[in-house]
């Protein structure tokens, strides 16, 4: 624990000037991030007496080592720039809302030439028109069904699409008329997208426009006596009104409007959303967070704001946000917001009326959404605290294993040996945190040798992050102490060596590593977290003794003594630790040993699904692969002029040159290329006697 005052600043060098700061631990990791009008104010209240400091302000200056800040001229460019730091930083004590779903959406795209509605999650894409979000996905798809009467957009995906125009047959939607089936030029694409248009200026709440349309264009069918025509718009104008009605009138004055309630006790909140477009709900969202710093309810309503439309822009930030509490710097969070709309945004307290009454629902909402999420974490963090604890116990740990890394090696018969590593904190995969290696130090099937080689290739790294931060002060030894990194870096990767050990300076051996994931390189010190810079409190392999051993020799060759190393036996789900004769065997009901198999299986999973991609892309190759100077968008084009590698082969030079972008050397190279791919003879089906066609789809 730290003695904040080692690190206090003194007041004189602190600016009295607006700005963002941030508190670093000893790894230099941005731990917290906050913003001040006054910077010397703010930060010097965190160097008050600790008794007189929140519990939880108080874990955080006692974690911190150090504190450095940023002046900014203006309150509402600190508001960004704390947004964007703790995007970027990820600080373990900053209030983080966790999404408990991925919301759909109903989204068009006008980024396409004939824009498709469709049900979308996850991040938004430029050029995409969004609605929602929604609770289910089947609202969203009832509401279209309804609305493709009046507005027949295209809803098929890309294939369909261009299978459709290449047969010029409509899918079934155009057949029954719900699609105004664009693929065969029933209409052209600026008629196509007026009526995409129109469909989102519908969603959007304006609809009373369309609806008064087709009942004008119904009675005047009517007195032309065409009642069929009648009839037709009489079913369009009921579709659009139970359209809206699956969404009731809230708000009577047609507001656009986001009303945002908190609920909260000291440990956490839960937050609560309702999106009102032109007087209806459209969507609602909850979040719930970890009050991890000491913050009240206007410091909660100011973070959700910065989640919430901290990456939006033009009309998805509404004309009024709604809020329980109003934040500190409600100025600067409105002009904030203001510059992100691109027009005037109020943001207030409702008083009284239809939102006073509309705001009282959010809140008992999120009353129940805290009480639910507490009562399914409460045996959650029951169960993972009892598995933690019967591990530590059975393993003679002196604490419970926080960090828990799980390494497993994948092969097939010798060929594409890759290996996983996986992190549980806590007892929850952080999957951010998954690596993956390719196996380098000798070719075959050795799964012993493998992970020797793994564990050492991850523990250089992090000695070597170690060393970077300064915190690596052993003097560099051969006889038996913990080597330096720089020396260490040059170990071989497979059995200890016997012999005379080397002297003098010794080469660093050249990595190659798997992928990006797996290739570490030191970059400035930012606190952002670096790969494989925090150690694991428990090493888990993926196998019995010979690997453990493995493993344990890896880490007392780097001078490694202080993280534990156990491994999980598939047949009998055995738990071996190194040096013993015996494995530790776990009741079968015990939460340790299903935590235990839950990390060893996901490193499993992480393994071979990487191996599995390895071995697709060996085998997924092409004659034109061998071509020099040819590369993927060439070839695609190729095959897209002619259709398949087969018709590619049998075109002449000529035609081959015909090709955007193909001159005559590249030509007659690929024309040499695919006659020395060509078979010998055709292929021929021993059981039937059919003669097997070539492979259309461009690899063989």
């Amino acid at each position: 624990m730290a003695d904040p005052s080692s690190y206090r600043p003194s007041p004189g060098q602190i600016p009295d000037s607006p700005g963002v700061y941030k508190f670093r631990d000893e790894h230099r990791r941005v731990i917290y991030v906050g913003k001040a009008k006054n910077l010397r104010q703010r930060v010097a209240n965190y160097f008050q007496d600790l008794a007189h400091l929140h519990p939880r302000t108080r874990s955080m200056v006692t974690t911190a080592a150090s504190v450095e800040w940023t002046v900014v001229s203006t309150e509402v460019e600190a508001l960004q720039l704390e947004y964007t730091w703790i995007k970027e930083f990820d600080p373990r004590f900053n209030v983080k809302y966790r999404d408990d779903k991925s919301y759909p959406y109903l989204a068009v795209t006008l980024n396409e030439e004939f824009p498709r509605v469709q049900v979308m999650r996850g991040a938004k894409k430029k050029g995409v028109r969004y609605f929602g979000p929604y609770g289910h996905a089947w609202a969203i798809r009832e509401t279209v069904d309804l609305m493709l009467r009046v507005f027949p957009v295209r809803t098929c995906s890309a294939g369909v699409f261009k299978n459709a125009a290449r047969t010029g047959r409509p899918c079934l939607l155009g057949y029954i008329d719900k699609c105004s089936a664009p693929c065969v030029g029933r209409v052209t694409p600026e008629e196509h997208r007026e009526l995409a248009e129109d469909f989102c200026d519908f969603m959007a709440g304006r609809t009373g426009t369309y609806i008064r349309r087709l009942e004008k264009d119904m009675a005047q069918a009517a007195e032309e006596m065409e009642y069929e025509r009648a009839a037709r718009l009489r079913d369009d104008a009921g579709a659009l009104k139970r359209a809206m009605e699956k969404s009731a009138v809230v708000l009577a004055d047609a507001t656009d409007a986001d009303l945002i309630a908190v609920a909260e006790d000291e440990l956490e909140a839960a937050l609560q959303i309702f999106h009102v477009r032109g007087g209806r709900v459209r969507g609602q969202r909850g979040w719930v967070t970890d009050k991890v710093e000491a913050v009240d309810t206007s410091g909660l309503v100011e973070h959700a704001l910065q989640q919430l439309y901290g990456e939006e822009r033009g009309d998805a930030v509404p004309k009024e946000v709604l809020v329980p509490a109003l934040p500190e710097d409600t100025e600067a969070v409105s002009q904030w917001l203001a510059e992100r709309r691109g027009s005037q945004v109020s943001l207030r307290i409702p008083q009284r009326g239809d939102k006073k009454d509309l705001m009282a629902t959010v809140q008992r909402n999120a009353q129940q959404a805290l009480g639910l999420h507490k009562t399914k974490r409460a045996s959650d963090l029951t169960t993972r605290s009892r598995a933690l604890e019967e591990i530590a116990e059975a393993l003679g740990l002196d604490t419970a294993p926080l960090r828990i890394e799980c390494y497993d090696i994948s092969h097939l018969q010798g060929d594409d040996v890759v290996a996983s590593m996986v992190v549980f904190e806590d007892g929850l995969a952080r999957k951010s945190e998954y690596r993956r290696f390719q196996i380098k130090g000798f070719e075959g099937q050795d799964d012993v040798r493998s992970m020797h080689e793994v564990i050492g290739r991850r523990f250089k790294r992090y000695l070597q992050e170690k060393e970077r931060t300064g915190e690596w002060d052993q003097a560099p030894s051969v006889s038996g102490e913990a080597p330096h990194p720089a020396q260490e870096a040059a170990a071989p990767t497979g059995p200890a060596p016997t012999g005379p050990a080397p002297t003098g300076p010794v080469p660093a051996p050249a990595f190659t590593p798997a992928s990006p994931a797996d290739e570490i390189e030191p970059r400035e010190d930012d606190g952002r977290p670096k790969r494989f810079a925090y150690p694991p409190q428990l090493v888990v392999v993926d196998g019995g003794q010979p690997q453990v051993a493995a493993a344990q020799r890896a880490l007392d060759e780097l001078g490694i003594d202080d993280i534990a190393v156990c491994g999980l036996a598939k047949r009998l789900e055995e738990v071996w630790l190194p040096d013993d004769d015996d494995p530790v065997v776990l009741p079968r009901s015990s939460e340790g040993l299903y935590l235990l198999q839950r990390v060893r299986d996901e490193a499993h999973r992480f393994a071979i699904t990487y191996q599995r991609a390895k071995r697709a892309k060996r085998i997924r190759t092409s004659p034109l692969d061998d071509v020099a100077g040819l590369g993927e968008t060439r070839k695609q084009a190729l095959i897209k002029h002619f259709g398949s590698v087969k018709k590619l082969r049998q075109a002449t030079i000529e035609e081959i040159c015909e090709v955007p972008g193909i001159g005559r050397r590249t030509a007659e190279s690929v024309a040499v290329a695919l006659a020395a791919a060509a078979p010998a003879a055709p292929a021929v089906n021993t059981a039937t006697g059919e003669i097997m066609e070539e492979d259309d789809g461009g690899t063989s």
